[in-house]
């Protein structure tokens, strides 16, 4: 509860009872104490708002709210009142109400420094930075450099002329004020002055700067003299080798020169050509080979990478560095038993012609000591390091193409290598952990992507399954290893089996923002493969994150402030608006409120009661589509795919188009689900003259409108599917929206959205209509009428007959799980699965342990499916019955 002892008030003696209940969870007994309080004195507003805190913990949050309100009303000053009602309202997520009350604090209290600090943190957690005077995140550009960052700026130079800064910190928020200004000269300054001197909470931390405003303002000479000097002291910065060969070839370009006389600039010795450069590089790395420790990576990798540079310069100097053959085998000889070895030299692979990856292949093999071969015709490592050896030669040589370039039978003669390679190794695991992964792990991740390579190329889905099992037998040994459960998960949805990704997903624990980069490996199969119940879930594990994140953000946003980390701020709250423009947040917020409507509307609820208890504006479109975040995590599967087959740039731009348009369909669809359901209402008296002669109500348009809209998104969704994008098998997957345009379900529902209003409005009229005397009938409007029930009745017909369909594939999967050694129940289950299957379940009983478990989880996961789909179809039969004309 609040700090009551800072409060030294008569009425604290009495308060106590009340907060020592609420701090054990009491609430009942601190609400009959306040009542109790009360009677004695009614004018005791911090009991009202205790006893409004605890009547919210108990469920009565209407009550508490109204009670609190009785003395926010009264604008309170007492530390005791203010304290409580903040909690309150963080309680019932209401924090816009504390700035309110402290707001009005300061107006009555201008002088008390306390209620400026509460006033100013309150800001900060509603995001009201304007009012904070934080031109970190003004919106108003303009505003922010002529007003706020001016005024700031006098403000710590006055303290600086006053010698008042003496914290790092302050010194930090000088510099940041002066960046966002754009005064980088002044910035340098201050960061090479006596102020500079104070910035030694972080390593380098002075350099870094320097180097940045360096950069910023394009000193290349001295962004390369502080380079060469802080390589010398510390050779393995990669980050200052490429600021080092940046700025070398800036200078290059603009022909730059050194004077003739004094110093070449105030940071030391600049290099200006090429063979400076190969000379400081070759010095590093022959420093390193002297060493009798352990050599270090980076003068080695910055040789790889200059070769690369000038080769794109078209500079022959690079023969002075060596051949890249031959220094990544002596990279490989040095480093080759560390994991990191493969996405180090993964990245300079193109530096060896096709000619020589077979060599280059072979050589590296030669430094792998395996043992004599066996019956199989394999030799294995005898211990760790070679083992990692010998698995860094299998992930550069799937890396170079070696491994897509083999045959059928020399793919699977790799499999049998794989596969061995991982049994042997697991022997060097066996006092592992559960949560510590084995050795030879990677060994059957291989082995699990060249059975998908086959898979992809020949079409035989065996290769699919036994992969499963390959990846089940992983699991069983490192049931920690989240590559294998996020490849089965990726296996799994794309069998259709939604089941068993449930149970995997979970026990990847996702952490915080991790639901925003790899929840769409969840959600993008949840609700398409008729796991409704599963698929709610999915969603409302990354909706609760989002949800928490403004309140989550705003408290670290406070921390930085007072703790000084003022460069921390403006990063809490891009991270804030990054998540709330997030294109997976929009797309799970959406989906999980069409799945409510598709599975309750009209069952449980109305779907007019369903709109309004989710709060859906038809007219009010809250996506932000221009400034859309895609956020997601591509690259999260692990792949030692050559260059050709990896994800590309252009890949990303369309799925992320294509997920866009999917997304603007199904928010469309629901804005017009909403508007269908408020349609129906009869126009208000004061809006009489906006209504037709058929008595349909203005929100018509806003039907109209959103029609329109979706018929015109429709149209470049068809756009994007003519294209055909294939993605690579590991990276993001397509978006339903290829799938819905084929099966015809967008154009088969807009239709229906047109077509049935268009129908139930030609019904609305007077078959018998007296009108100047004369009795006129219209008897089209029967006709009409008789043509939209058979409409409805079609349309109610379709879904019966799914539901019948449906039902017996129900029964049999239900009688092949009781009776899985009955064959003639196999041949039953066969015919059906032909309905909803390419091919059926072959063998299952004679396939070993692991592949036929993950046959029987897929088997399953259809039987869930079909029993949802089932239920929700016969729901939607009922509800015929139940209108009433």
């Amino acid at each position: 509860m609040a700090a009551r002892g800072h409060v030294q008030d008569p009425n604290d003696r009495r308060l106590r009872p009340i907060y020592d209940y609420l701090d054990n969870g009491n609430n009942k007994m601190a609400i009959q104490q306040a009542d109790k309080l009360l009677k004695k004195h009614k004018d005791l507003h911090c009991a009202k708002v205790l006893k409004a805190i605890g009547l919210q913990r108990t469920g009565k949050q209407d009550e508490a709210f109204s009670l609190a309100q009785e003395v926010a009303t009264l604008e309170p000053t007492d530390d005791n009142s203010l304290q409580a009602l903040t909690i309150l309202y963080r309680e019932m997520h209401h924090p816009e109400l504390v700035t309110k009350l402290y707001e009005a604090a300061v107006k009555k209290v201008p002088l008390s420094e306390e209620y400026h600090s509460h006033l100013f943190m309150a800001y900060a957690r509603v995001g009201e930075y304007k009012k904070m005077q934080q031109a970190i995140s003004a919106q108003d550009e303009k505003l922010a450099q002529t007003m706020f960052l001016p005024l700031a700026e006098r403000m710590v130079e006055k303290m600086v002329k006053e010698e008042k800064i003496e914290a790092e910190a302050e010194v930090q928020l000088y510099f940041m004020i002066l960046e966002r200004l754009g005064k980088c000269v002044e910035a340098l300054d201050v960061v090479r002055g006596p102020l500079g001197e104070k910035l030694t909470s972080e390593l380098r931390s002075r350099e870094n700067k320097c180097m940045m405003m360096y950069q910023r303002l394009q000193l290349w000479p001295e962004c390369n003299a502080l380079s060469y000097k802080l390589l010398l002291k510390n050779p393995d910065d990669w980050q200052f080798y490429l600021s080092y060969f940046d700025s070398l070839f800036h200078l290059m370009d603009k022909s730059w020169s050194q004077p003739e006389e004094g110093e070449h600039c105030v940071e030391g010795p600049v290099q200006t050509t090429v063979a400076e450069a190969v000379k400081f590089v070759v010095d590093r790395m022959e420093e390193q080979d002297k060493k009798e420790s352990r050599p270090l990576r980076g003068p080695y990798l910055a040789c790889l990478e200059l070769i690369h540079r000038l080769r794109q310069r078209g500079c022959p100097d690079e023969k002075e560095l060596g051949d890249p053959l031959e220094l990544m085998v002596q990279f490989f000889g040095k480093f080759g038993d560390k994991p990191c070895c493969i996405t180090d030299l993964k990245i300079y692979l193109h530096l060896l012609p096709p000619e020589q990856r077979s060599q280059f292949k072979k050589r590296l093999g030669e430094l792998v000591p395996l043992g004599e071969a066996g019956e199989d015709g394999f030799g294995f490592p005898g211990d760790t390091k070679a083992l990692q050896r010998h698995l860094c030669v299998c992930q550069l040589s799937r890396a170079l193409g070696l491994q897509h370039a083999l045959d059928t039978e020399g793919k699977l003669r790799l499999i049998t290598e794989l596969k061995a390679h991982y049994h042997h190794g697991l022997q060097f695991g066996k006092s592992c952990l559960k949560t510590e992964l084995q050795f030879s792990d990677m060994y059957c991740l291989m082995a699990a992507h060249v059975y998908v390579d086959l898979w992809t190329e020949t079409g035989d889905e065996n290769m699919l399954w036994q992969c499963l099992g390959v990846l089940e037998e992983g699991l069983s040994f490192s049931p920690s290893n989240a590559q294998f459960k996020l490849l089965l998960l990726l296996l799994f949805c794309r069998l259709g089996a939604f089941q068993p990704v449930v149970d995997l997903y979970s026990s990847l624990d996702a952490k915080h923002v991790q639901h925003d980069t790899i929840g769409y490996l969840l959600t993008r199969y949840a609700g398409s493969l008729g796991q409704f119940a599963a698929a709610s879930q999915s969603c409302n594990f990354s909706l609760r994150f989002f949800h928490s994140n403004q309140k989550d953000t705003s408290e670290y946003i406070i921390q930085a402030y007072k703790y000084g980390a003022f460069e921390k701020i403006p990063e809490f709250i891009a991270f804030r608006t990054r998540l709330n423009q997030s294109l997976h947040f929009a797309q799970v917020r959406t989906e999980r409120m069409l799945l409510d409507l598709y599975t309750e509307a009209d069952v449980t609820l109305s779907l007019e009661e369903s709109v309004k208890a989710m709060g859906v504006c038809p007219e009010e479109d809250d996506i932000p589509w221009d400034n859309m975040r895609d956020n997601r995590d591509l690259t999260v599967l692990v792949s030692w795919d050559p260059k050709d087959r990896e994800l590309t740039e252009e890949h990303r731009r369309l799925s992320l188009e294509e997920e866009s348009v999917w997304l603007k369909v199904r928010s469309l669809t629901l804005r017009l689900l909403a508007s269908l359901a408020l349609l129906g209402h009869a126009p208000s008296p004061r809006n009489s003259d906006k209504t037709n002669e058929n008595g349909i109500s203005a929100k018509s348009s806003t039907l109209q409108t959103l029609l329109s809209q979706l018929d015109q998104t429709l149209e470049t969704a068809a756009q994007i599917t003519e294209k055909q994008t294939q993605y690579p098998f590991l990276g993001p997957p397509s978006s339903r929206l290829a799938s819905a345009l084929s099966s015809g379900s967008c154009h088969c529902q807009a239709s229906a959205l047109w077509r049935e209003r268009d129908m139930l409005s030609r019904c609305k009229g007077e078959v018998l209509e007296m009108k100047d005397g004369r009795l006129t009938t219209r008897p089209s409007l029967l006709e009409t009428l008789v043509f939209f029930v058979e409409t409805v009745c079609v349309v109610l017909w379709v879904a019966s007959y799914s539901a019948s369909v449906l039902r017996p594939l129900k029964s049999s999967l239900q009688k092949k799980k009781k009776k899985k050694k009955d064959s003639s129940s196999a041949m039953v289950l066969r015919y059906y699965l032909t309905f909803i299957l390419r091919r059926p379940f072959s063998k299952i009983n004679e396939e070993c342990g692991f592949t036929r478990a993950a046959m029987d989880k897929v088997q399953s996961s259809y039987l869930g499916s079909l029993q949802e789909l089932g239920d929700l179809l016969r729901k939607r039969a009922d509800s015929l019955k139940s209108l009433k004309i």
